[in-house]
């Protein structure tokens, strides 16, 4: 039992060096999740949807045949249960820049049988998707990854449909955890317009709308 806790013990204590290790490389380089941390992540594939997926799905407003963009969806967290909602008249956009996030979540994709989820190895903020094109999208734990928030922020309001909703989602103890002040700057930089909120300061949620009349 003594052994079996001071295992428990040094896990934590290196599951605290890692994230800090990450967190100070995170100041100073835009580095994505590690592939070797995809078994991490929250996820619903085991043990049946989270609780948290639950509410990101429920603040997305999702209907029947839209198109969603899941930039950095790494395993694929979100975007099963998203192209599941959409339906086969839907379409879900999945992209991140690490093949074998991108492997992982199209294993998971085959073997629920979904066909509605096309999987591109790119980048957000590199001006390679099509401007209003999508209903929906998602930044989950991600923002802090990309090298150009700026230019990632101005292609998600571009490739939105008029009226289209950006979700952000930002959680501690992510090492790359961004504050609401500096989403607010970057979603009124690029023309959005704040919607809704939820959480706090250190895990929140934060939805955005692309204006109704923005030019297209």
């Amino acid at each position: 039992m003594i052994l079996g806790l001071y295992l428990l013990i040094v896990l934590i204590a290196l599951a605290i060096t890692i994230v800090l290790a990450l967190r100070f490389a995170s100041r100073r380089y835009a580095l994505p999740c590690p592939v070797w941390m995809k078994g991490l992540l929250d996820t619903p594939f085991t043990h049946g949807m989270s609780a948290r997926t639950q509410k990101t799905i429920q603040r997305l407003d999702l209907s029947p045949g839209m198109d969603v963009l899941d930039a950095g969806c790494g395993p694929g967290r979100l975007t099963l249960p998203i192209a599941e909602k959409v339906g086969p008249r839907g379409e879900v956009t999945a992209i991140d820049i690490q093949e074998g996030m991108l492997h992982e979540a199209q294993e998971r994709a085959r073997e629920a049988h979904l066909s509605n989820i096309r999987f591109l190895r790119i980048g957000v903020g590199e001006g390679r998707l099509e401007r209003n094109l999508f209903d929906r999208a998602v930044l989950v734990t991600v923002l802090g990854e990309i090298p150009d928030r700026e230019a990632a922020f101005q292609e998600i309001f571009e490739t939105l449909k008029p009226g289209g909703i950006l979700l952000v989602e930002e959680t501690l103890p992510d090492p790359h955890f961004q504050t609401r002040s500096t989403v607010r700057r970057l979603a009124g930089a690029a023309g959005f317009i704040e919607k809704e909120f939820f959480g706090n300061r250190f895990s929140y949620t934060v939805t955005l709308k692309k204006p109704s009349g923005a030019r297209q």
